[in-house]
């Protein structure tokens, strides 16, 4: 059993590390003859990618993505997909001074007590870094989703810390939300949001916040009665994420101050029973655990960055108390960068 497997039909597998010479994904269960290029991947990369803007960590990496497999004269060939980025911007030095100690918020101490041994140098495995190769496979699953469904997935951030947003999502547009460092479509509110984020890294702190997604013609039928509920499998997914605590489909938390006979998404009459609408969508375009067509809502929240310029108070591997203050670039804020990661595992998931 491979735990750095994705996926049934359509799955991926994700290797390398933070500091190592490269890292990549192999997708398998992609159909043959759908157009896809190293040009319709690196778009998705390169809004991931490091150093974008003042607020994401200065490490210099292109993530330049080649393919290696599974791709002739621009389409699949239904045998899998093997995708490189090789690693370009290491600063191994920056972690010399913490590879005995456990960082508060990170995975140092919870590798070290699994494995008995721990990458120290960006936290290897358990780096953020490791998204890259989602982004990669999520391209290649966002090419299908359209060639067959034409299905959108869009993705934005509709908070950081305590300044949040009210989006009029029949209006939301991926122009809107790439205007901005923050991405966030709400021009007004993404300006707070920069400032907050310019505050917070000057007093050497970080911060977190909620990211919304929004898929549109989605299929309905999706998903499987029981343990394989289209829900669960979205959860399992943006949970899997780095920082990721917590996932919201439809109405979320905030539907269990409504009554049953507020939160029913009534049905509408209709002509052609195979494409019934509602007249809300509390359920957030899943009833049963089977997609009913209706847009997929979810709210996925990410805890502030682990990794601070202030200085803390942890432990070593011998267990006696120490002082640290963390070196190295890292970004004061992760949702921005954030945000294709979560397109990608929703279109993986799909």
């Amino acid at each position: 059993m491979s735990f750095n497997t994705f996926g049934k039909l359509f799955r991926f597998t994700t290797w390398g590390e933070s500091h190592g010479p490269a890292i990549g994904c192999v997708v398998d269960g992609c159909p043959p003859r759908i157009k896809i290029s190293e040009k319709d991947i690196q778009k998705e990369l390169n809004k991931r990618k490091p150093g974008q803007s003042k607020f994401t960590t200065q490490r210099k990496e292109s993530d330049k993505v080649e393919i290696l497999s599974g791709v002739f004269e621009g389409k699949t060939t239904g045998t899998p997909i093997s995708l490189i980025i090789y690693n370009e911007d290491m600063r191994s030095k920056d972690y010399n001074d913490i590879k005995d100690k456990f960082r508060p918020g990170h995975a140092d101490y919870t590798y070290y007590k699994k494995y008995g041994i721990r990458d120290y140098r960006g936290g290897g495995r358990s780096s953020a870094r490791e998204t890259a190769s989602r982004v990669a496979a999520g391209a290649v699953a966002k090419q299908l989703l359209k060639t067959f469904c034409n299905t959108e997935i869009i993705s934005w951030v509709k908070r950081i810390h305590d300044i949040d947003s009210d989006i009029n999502k029949e209006k939301i547009s991926l122009k809107k939300i790439d205007s901005n460092i923050v991405r966030s479509p709400d021009e007004k509110v993404s300006a707070e949001m920069i400032e907050r984020i310019k505050e917070l890294k000057r007093q050497g702190d970080s911060c977190g916040g909620v990211i919304e997604c929004l898929v549109r013609n989605a299929p309905s039928g999706l998903g499987m009665p029981v343990f394989d509920k289209l829900e669960a499998d979205l959860a399992k997914a943006l949970m899997s994420l780095p920082a990721t605590k917590g996932f919201e489909i439809g109405s979320g938390f905030s539907g269990t101050y409504l009554k049953g006979s507020e939160h029913n998404d009534a049905f509408i009459k209709s002509d052609d029973i195979s494409k019934l609408r509602t007249t809300s969508n509390n359920s957030g375009g899943i009833q049963g655990g089977i997609s009913n067509g209706e847009n997929i809502e979810m709210k996925i929240a990410f805890k502030p960055t682990a990794t601070i310029g202030k200085e803390q108070k942890t432990v070593n591997a011998e267990g006696k108390e120490v002082l640290m203050k963390a070196k190295g670039r890292h970004d004061p804020c992760v949702l921005p960068r954030a945000v294709p990661m979560v397109d990608a595992m929703v279109a993986l998931v799909l």
